[in-house]
């Protein structure tokens, strides 16, 4: 099923279910043997078990999207001169370690680690941290 399809679907059941719960009101207003409270356990049991349903499919969704399998372009790495090192800081900044994180990580000192990304920025064509793991993915370098 086609992603629009499933959020049109989602959009119906949300709008189905808030229909069902105004005609529940409307009738507790001209049927005096229903008590409010009868109203507000059914429309909360509708909203609960439309929030659950929701979720599942969300969390399926989301699980797929991380199973999807990523390609290394070892020739687009080889082609722009990254070595092995470079590569491994490149990966480390991706997740978001700091020069001082990642020279910990690596047992090496802070300004070797400021080399690598000195050398990366120039290699990547960037002039930022955050630009050089967006170029890196999207050059399929890193995953």
């Amino acid at each position: 099923m086609s992603p629009l399809l499933k959020t049109v679907l989602r959009f119906g059941l949300i709008i189905l279910a808030l229909l069902i719960l105004f005609h529940l009101t409307n009738a507790s207003l001209f049927v005096p043997s229903i008590s409010a409270d009868a109203v507000i356990g059914i429309a909360a049991f509708i909203l609960l078990a439309l929030g659950i349903y929701l979720g599942r499919g969300i969390n399926k969704e989301k699980g797929a999207e991380k199973k999807a399998p990523s390609h290394i372009d070892e020739n687009r790495i080889q082609a722009l001169g990254i070595s092995p090192r470079e590569l491994e800081v490149l990966q480390l900044i991706s997740q978001g370690l700091s020069n001082n994180e990642i020279a910990e990580t690596l047992f090496v000192s802070e300004s070797t680690i400021k080399t690598h990304i000195s050398n990366l920025f120039v290699k990547l064509d960037v002039k930022r941290r955050t630009q050089a793991v967006i170029r890196a993915k999207e050059w399929c370098i890193i995953a």
